[in-house]
């Protein structure tokens, strides 16, 4: 039977990612305009570090109140995970599938509190994983509701 994701649903989703590495910054999950993403858990397994230093950090790219700016990465977390450990991240959070129409910042109104809601513009935003090396491998299972309000 195929998942219902039409207007007013909302679904439990899950993504699994094998081999994660510092090459690029990895997008977990890819936001869709009039959608809210409650992200429930993130699970990550270090394979190989290439320096005991090296750290994952998560991040959404998105837009910032505090400037009005679009496409900014703000950090949810920076972890250093040991080779062969992993972390669990089960804190939960939110975040909206685009981006408001721009306005000048900050956060100070309701018209603009509304905006952010509305997810009035053409911009998505994403919850993203970086890594510090292209020779580090993590494997990462994200779990989130999926509420389609279109």
């Amino acid at each position: 039977m195929a998942i219902a994701r039409g207007a007013g649903t909302e679904i439990i989703r899950c993504h699994h990612f094998e081999e994660i590495d510092g090459s690029v910054s990895h997008k977990l999950i890819y936001g869709v305009q009039h959608h809210i993403y409650t992200v429930l858990s993130v699970i990550i397994h270090c394979n190989v570090l290439s320096t005991s230093t090296n750290i994952i950090d998560m991040s959404i790219l998105g837009y910032d109140t505090t400037a009005g700016t679009t496409a900014q990465y703000m950090k949810i977390f920076r972890q250093n995970i040991t080779a062969e450990e992993t972390f669990v991240w089960n804190d939960k959070f939110s975040f909206n599938g685009h981006e408001p129409v721009d306005f000048t910042g900050p956060l100070d109104s309701i018209a603009k509190q509304d905006a952010i809601a509305d997810q009035g513009s053409s911009v998505p935003q994403y919850l993203t994983l970086g890594t510090t090396h292209a020779d580090d491998s993590f494997e990462v299972t994200v779990t989130f509701i999926d509420q389609n309000n279109a």
